[in-house]
């Protein structure tokens, strides 16, 4: 096992995670983890499934209690209480709840819910910030179409301006693009990372495909039960030997100018299409 690549929590650390073990029941789903995130940075959390990756973002989101010493934004997630931990994290779920007819526009809104006022009404700042996003995000033309009849697509990049809405430092996604096409998924992912640069988010996100991971982020942390197996920049993280031992799987990683890619390798090679027609393969004569 290779330890987190910064140990020692600073300043600039917008997460940092020290001896941090999560439970699910009586299942330990994280154990003993350590690991930190930097402001600005896009940290991929990749595994197999049931490895821990979505019970690590439920407790930085404050969803589930964690053990051992975990900080967000310098404070215990449970300590900041939920409206003032929601203004620093945002998560987008992998499976998002919509209330059915509620409109697009209602939905993104509700992001907006950690900063109303006493008796829960918007104010202009509200209504501002929930436009700003919708135009940002190209979201003005269904804004008004019920949530819950838009595609997928649609409906991801939704989920991401209610997150945005939060106006938080810290975004958590949860397998972001597995329910989209490559299209869709390359679409969310740019997204994701130009609203990174333009407003120096940092990003925490769990994602199964390894060579999307690769050309996104900045450090990749391979978990495994629950348990940190390496972590490091992705060219590092991403070995043959490494992932065959971790998922089971026969995968060959190839270099590549935007970054490592995983290629899954069959166990047998089919025979020659060619080979299949020959005559005496067939009962025919030579």
């Amino acid at each position: 096992m290779t330890p987190a690549s910064t140990t020692n929590p600073t300043s600039a650390d917008v997460l940092s995670c020290r001896g941090v073990g999560v439970h699910r029941g009586d299942n330990a789903v994280v154990s003993d983890l350590t690991m930190t995130v930097r402001t600005g940075e896009w940290v991929a959390l990749v595994g197999p499934n049931g490895a821990g990756k979505t019970s690590l973002l439920h407790a930085v989101a404050g969803l589930l209690p964690a053990t051992g010493e975990l900080r967000v934004d310098g404070h215990h997630p449970m300590a900041l209480g939920r409206r003032a931990l929601a203004r620093v994290v945002a998560l987008m779920p992998q499976r998002p709840v919509v209330p059915p007819g509620m409109s697009a526009r209602h939905l993104i809104a509700l992001g907006r819910t950690p900063y109303l006022g006493r008796f829960a009404t918007e104010s202009a700042a509200d209504r501002d910030a929930v436009d700003h996003e919708i135009a940002r995000l190209g979201l003005a033309g269904f804004a008004d179409r019920p949530a819950d009849q838009l595609s997928g697509g649609e409906l991801q990049r939704c989920i991401l301006a209610r997150a945005l809405c939060q106006q938080p430092r810290l975004l958590l996604l949860d397998e972001p693009t597995s329910a989209l096409d490559i299209g869709h998924q390359q679409t969310v992912l740019d997204l994701v990372d130009e609203l990174r640069a333009e407003r120096g988010l940092t990003v925490l996100a769990a994602m199964h495909d390894l060579t999307l991971a690769a050309q996104y982020a900045d450090r990749m942390v391979l978990l495994d039960q629950g348990r940190v197996v390496h972590d490091g920049p992705p060219a590092d993280v991403l070995s043959a030997a490494r992932l065959g031992a971790t998922y089971g799987a026969r995968v060959e990683v190839l270099d590549r100018p935007a970054g490592p890619a995983v290629v899954p390798i069959r166990a047998t090679q089919p025979p020659h299409p060619r080979a299949a027609h020959r005559p005496d393969q067939l009962g025919g004569t030579r």
